[in-house]
């Protein structure tokens, strides 16, 4: 059965872009057919899957906007299984226009209806802010991956989003789950890193992914050549991250239907195993 995962976070720079493109790469190297949808006005998973964020004849924007179906408008990435549909800065009139239409939040659901069946999995790259194109992911959604940058802000902004994830279930998305909090950008021989990541296990249990992303230049160096980092250096630390992540992702399901709240903290000795290769 298809999968459809927002991957959230309103804070900026934590990873999330990198985690949406290299996630769909390392899952269609596992040979899972993969839509990746950037909902970003920036346009950076469009540009980090290989395609012109500048040379676009449709968006996201016709598909939300206008009902233009998801076939139209997805074009082939640059990994192997996994179809995009792409986003640029066009996306920022979405917000104004889809607040005068009615059911606005269910247009992005709407809209995977029919194509979603064709996917293992339906990745939704959001946007850093907690806005109506985030709550279109969320309403469309299975679960939501959070990725979480091992600093010292890292819990700054958390519990609003578990907030968000929350009354979206409550309203109008009764199966809406956690896929699990992704520690990322980690530095092992920062102690302030491994005191972020240990204090996420220890406040949420199992819903932390084993698989850490560490901070690695040819992860940095990938969306420059409009290439996932499992096409640019499968061997690099960061290509073995997403991997190890996407594998982890395929058995872990069917997942347990009580998501994470910001008021259901669990308290765990079990360390997970950071995947650092």
């Amino acid at each position: 059965m298809s999968r459809t995962i927002a991957i959230a976070n309103q804070k900026g720079g934590v990873g999330k872009t990198t985690t949406s493109v290299n996630l769909a790469a390392a899952l269609g190297s596992l040979a899972k057919k993969v839509l990746l949808i950037d909902l970003d006005p920036q346009g950076n998973a469009t540009m980090g899957a290989g395609v012109d964020k500048y040379d676009l004849e449709q968006s996201v924007l016709d598909v939300l906007v206008d009902g233009v179906s998801v076939d139209a408008v997805k074009q082939a990435a640059s990994a192997p299984n996994v179809d995009l549909v792409p986003s640029n800065a066009d996306l920022t009139a979405a917000e104004v226009e889809l607040m005068a239409m009615d059911e606005r939040e269910s247009k992005l659901r709407d809209s995977l209806a029919i194509c979603r069946k064709a996917y293992d999995y339906v990745l939704i790259d959001c946007p850093p802010s907690l806005n109506l194109l985030t709550l279109n992911a969320f309403v469309a959604a299975d679960s939501v991956l959070v990725p979480i940058q091992c600093e010292y802000y890292a819990l700054e902004g958390l519990s609003a989003l578990l907030d968000t994830i929350e009354g979206v279930r409550d309203a109008v998305n009764p199966d809406l789950v956690v896929e699990g909090l992704l520690r990322t950008m980690y530095d092992g021989r920062n102690n302030l890193g491994v005191e972020v990541s240990n204090q996420l296990v220890e406040h949420f249990g199992d819903q932390v992914f084993r698989t850490i992303v560490p901070r690695n230049v040819r992860l940095a160096e990938a969306p420059s050549h409009g290439l996932s980092i499992v096409e640019y250096d499968r061997s690099s630390r960061g290509a073995v991250a997403y991997l190890a992540l996407a594998g982890e992702i395929e058995r872990q399901h069917p997942k347990s239907s009580n998501p994470v709240e910001s008021n259901q903290l669990s308290d765990s000795d079990h360390v997970k195993n950071p995947v650092e290769a």
